[in-house]
């Protein structure tokens, strides 16, 4: 049984995931390989890396039951393009703000986070601030 390293994955949110991935194909392929692994373990591993800020190969995936680091961050990857995590992640906010639980009158936009649309300000050069030569005071 593996252990619970990911106390994030609630059924709540593994549903709102799990309704934008891509269908997977459920029988196994003539060609032989391996079967698929499965989506919640990978979900799993996911998480885990986001969270902890580990590398992908790093990531301990007998103790938390998902597959290899590899396989997480190419279904990361691929769900990433898909824009599987922006539906999620609205379809969250939804559900939040249906509840009550979530009131966007106010908000706080991180100037970080925000791209500069026409372009930010390029400065000048710094100054070098190294010592010069002074004028020679004895002449």
């Amino acid at each position: 049984m593996p252990v619970d390293l990911t106390p994030d994955l609630h059924e709540e949110l593994w549903q709102a995931i799990e309704a934008h991935l891509p269908p997977r194909p459920r029988d196994h392929n003539p060609k032989g390989g391996r079967p698929p692994k499965d989506d919640k373990a990978c979900l799993r591993g996911i998480l885990y890396v986001l969270r902890e800020g580990c590398r992908w190969q790093k990531l301990p995936s007998e103790a938390l039951g998902c597959p290899s680091g590899s396989t997480c961050w190419r279904r990361f990857r691929r769900r990433t393009q898909l824009g599987v995590w922006d539906k999620a992640h609205t379809q969250l906010l939804d559900l939040l703000g249906e509840e009550g639980v979530l009131d966007l009158q106010r908000v706080i936009v991180d100037s970080a986070s925000c791209r500069a649309q026409k372009g930010g300000y390029t400065p000048a050069a710094t100054p070098p601030t190294g010592a010069r030569r002074a004028a020679s005071a004895t002449c």
